[in-house]
């Protein structure tokens, strides 16, 4: 099995990594092999709506984001990671995310999600939830841990320090790993969930 780590923080190695890194050394643990992707420090634009995607099956941006597209359809299951900025994620990985789950037409049904959230101080609790989003819309199961997933601290060095943040990804990683593992004999035995042709449905008729 095997789970996509994005860290969509500019810092390669702060506390966004520091919460990442500590889930991955729980996957390694249970045997769950992990690819980390940076991208928080790349020039990444945002959707243009250009409609590309329905007929390629790729993003006409060719960037970091058609590659993580291609890792992701192979994975089990993701984890998001973002520092707060202005109580929201930061607006390059909301960029990546809008065109990463807009463009990738294979299905993510019963793919995991998780995301965990790094800040200073506040705006934790609404960049998670606005995280969470792009899981519940693409039918794919929210991991949670003891409490919701995020570390306090301004730099890695803080970070480890806030011992129930760290705990929390840990328990993260080790229930996102029991989901993944019950879904894939779920899926073994049962099959996937049937679904009916989409209705798609307008405010304006």
């Amino acid at each position: 099995m095997k789970v996509l780590l994005v860290n969509g923080s500019p810092h390669a190695k702060g506390s966004t990594y520091t919460a990442l890194h500590e889930m991955e050394k729980i996957f390694k643990e249970n045997g769950i092999e992990t690819e980390l992707m940076h991208v928080g420090k790349e020039a990444v634009r945002g959707c243009i709506a250009c409609g590309s995607c329905r007929k390629t099956g790729k993003c006409a941006f060719d960037d970091s984001v058609n590659a993580a597209a291609k890792v992701f359809e192979e994975c089990d299951g993701i984890v998001v990671g973002s520092p707060v900025y202005y109580a929201s994620a930061n607006a390059t990985l909301v960029a990546f995310l809008d065109r990463l789950f807009y463009s990738s037409g294979f299905d993510k049904t019963m793919k995991v999600g998780a995301c965990v959230v790094s800040a200073r101080r506040g705006g934790l609790s609404a960049t998670f939830d606005e995280l969470n989003k792009y899981f519940t819309i693409s039918g794919m199961p929210v991991a949670s841990s003891q409490y919701w997933n995020s570390i306090h601290g301004n730099n890695a060095r803080e970070a480890v320090q806030d011992g129930e943040g760290m705990q929390i990804m840990r328990t993260l990683a080790r229930n996102m790993t029991f989901l993944m593992k019950s879904i894939a004999l779920g899926r073994e035995a049962y099959g996937l969930p049937e679904k009916e042709e989409r209705v798609g449905t307008n405010f304006i008729r």
